[in-house]
């Protein structure tokens, strides 16, 4: 068990962790606010380049969990920030589908759901790491399911209706639990890198982008729910 000054020290480590998380959201909205009043937008689009954006965001997320432990600590919060920068340009698109009162009330929401759950993690002493696994295969279940529908989309011109509800709200379900799961494992990184302040620290930034993308996700699926249901109304 941690004594108190060592829970402390534990506990900054968190919320440093959280504070990197915060910041790499604040320039991913920036960002993609930024993109869409200027005309970088257009160009994006006409050009294709948003292809190549989205091919360099997954070659950044694999460069930073995959070789993580050889980078130094400056070259992966670099790498963090730069993945929020192409992540805000590409997600500029959902200031033009949605409207403002959309977005706001997704981020309140999301915000919420997401607070929710990194308290029950921080703060539960049931041990979440046999959730991983499960928590991997819904997701990968829930990618197949988006692609099965869009190409029915694609194929029949109808949407996907009601499952597409649906599949968003368990698809924040499951980010939510992933958001308590990579919570604890903030702990788990503390514990193993403890006597290791380069390794802290970029352990400290794998976790950020790990919370970042559980929140990015929460946020973008109940913008769907929300703007589904409006368009309904």
């Amino acid at each position: 068990r941690l004594v108190g000054s060592e829970m402390c020290i534990r506990d900054r480590y968190m919320t440093r962790t959280y504070s990197w998380m915060a910041a790499g959201l604040l320039v991913t909205f920036a960002t993609a606010l930024l993109t869409v009043t200027t005309p970088l937008f257009e160009l994006m689009f006409s050009t294709g380049l948003v292809f190549l954006l989205s091919i360099a965001e997954l070659v950044l997320v694999a460069v930073l969990s995959a070789r993580v432990e050889r980078l130094q600590p400056t070259t992966a919060t670099g790498l963090f920030f730069a993945y929020a920068v192409l992540n805000g340009i590409n997600l500029s698109t959902y200031f033009i589908i949605y409207d403002l009162s959309t977005l706001i009330l997704a981020f309140l929401v999301g915000t919420v759901y997401f607070g929710v759950m990194a308290v029950y993690g921080a703060r539960t002493q049931r041990d979440l790491s046999g959730w991983g696994i499960n928590l991997m295969g819904a997701l990968i279940a829930i990618i197949l399911t988006s692609l099965v529908g869009g190409l029915i989309g694609m194929l029949t011109g109808a949407g996907f209706g009601m499952m597409d509800i649906v599949l968003c709200a368990v698809s924040v379900l499951v980010f939510m639990l992933f958001t308590a799961y990579d919570t604890q494992k903030l702990k788990y990184y503390y514990a193993y890198y403890g006597g290791d302040a380069s390794m802290l620290h970029k352990s400290s930034i794998i976790g950020a982008l790990s919370l970042y993308l559980d929140y990015i996700n929460i946020f973008l699926y109940i913008v769907r729910i929300v703007g589904r249901s409006r368009r309904n109304d």
